[in-house]
């Protein structure tokens, strides 16, 4: 049995919904899943004016806890393209697990929100992947053995780096089924390969 994290930052709640999905996924393959979130490091008066989720149902993730687990998922929203600052100030403090290579032969993944179809989402999910690889885990995307890749019936999330949804530049649009699905695909997958690696 695997033990997975799904570490995330959301501004607006749609990587979060994303992150409940991915648990939900790597629960199902029988791996015990924690959902954690990264701080928040906006100042708060930006926090209030942009009027960012400050309700999370989750608890806070140290870094230094990362070796206890066999895979880390990894959601964040995109920001010109990247991860958000509060994903990457998270990951900076990851200094000394990577010089002692604490992460080494781990799997990790990565799934992402945007404002627009073409807002980023596969480059913010690369600068993860970059991350990860730096680290030595193994990156594992959400392949097209999930057919929802492959819809064209409507505007849909999803791509062969990660699982991705839309939530249009008001944050009106929440993640759709099909994207929730996407993420539930890639939480089971992942899942699954970290219990053969850890076996």
């Amino acid at each position: 049995m695997a033990k997975v994290l799904v570490l995330y930052y959301s501004s607006y709640g749609h990587i979060e919904a994303m992150a409940q999905a991915v648990a939900e996924g790597a629960t199902s393959a029988g791996a015990t899943v924690e959902i954690k979130r990264v701080p928040e490091t906006a100042p708060q008066d930006v926090v209030a004016a942009a009027h960012f989720k400050t309700d999370y149902a989750h608890p806070e993730c140290d870094p230094m806890d990362l070796p206890n687990y066999d895979a880390i998922i990894v959601g964040v929203p995109t920001r010109f393209g990247n991860m958000a600052s509060q994903m990457q100030a998270f990951w900076d403090r990851t200094g000394p697990l990577w010089a002692k290579g604490a992460l080494v032969g781990k799997v990790g993944g990565a799934f992402t929100s945007s404002a627009s179809q073409h807002g980023g989402n596969e480059t913010t999910l690369i600068s993860v992947i970059k991350t990860l690889l730096h680290h030595g885990l193994m990156a594992v995307g959400l392949p097209y053995a999930f057919a929802g890749q492959m819809n064209m019936d409507e505007i849909v999330g999803g791509t062969p780096y990660g699982a991705s949804t839309m939530a249009k530049g008001d944050g009106s649009r929440m993640p759709s089924q099909i994207e929730l699905d996407g993420a539930r695909f890639q939480g089971r997958h992942i899942a699954e390969i970290a219990a053969k690696v850890a076996a």
